[in-house]
């Protein structure tokens, strides 16, 4: 069945379970897990109230995408440690997190990708958009989402 499962994660409480169930399905396949973050990037001007702001240096900005993805990966290689189920993470930084997604699915092999959903509908799923809707629309590899 599954071999390869690409966890992407943001962070949230959400995203949090859902790594717990992947790397419960990984173990009960014999599977391995890639754990992924897209790091927003924050290269963009910033403006407020009429003022202009710099962007962060490229040093900062690097610093900050490793930091947040740190943070938002450790839950997935915590959990596969405890599983002893194989397990390595990576980030990208990306405006766009759903092509990111698949991406990363693509290039690290993986034949599924297991995600949290927020289930957003109606005009808050339309105006905030949903990373898995997109994935689910745009992706070739199965998905199977975590709520």
């Amino acid at each position: 069945m599954f071999k390869h499962i690409l966890v992407p994660t943001d962070g949230s409480k959400l995203s949090v379970k859902a790594a717990k169930q992947a790397v419960k399905l990984a173990k009960s396949l014999g599977a391995k897990i890639t754990g992924f973050h897209a790091a927003p990037d924050l290269s963009s001007t910033y403006y407020g109230d009429g003022y202009i702001l710099r962007a962060p240096a490229a040093k900062t900005k690097a610093e900050y995408a490793r930091n947040q993805a740190r943070k938002c990966l450790s839950a997935i290689e915590i959990e596969a440690e405890l599983e002893k189920v194989p397990c390595a993470v990576f980030h990208v930084i990306s405006d766009s997190p759903y092509a990111a997604i698949i991406d990363a699915a693509k290039k690290k092999k993986c034949d599924l990708i297991f995600m949290a959903s927020h289930g957003r509908r109606g005009l808050s799923g339309l105006v905030l958009g949903s990373e898995t809707q997109k994935v689910l629309i745009h992706g070739k590899i199965p998905v199977l989402v975590c709520r």
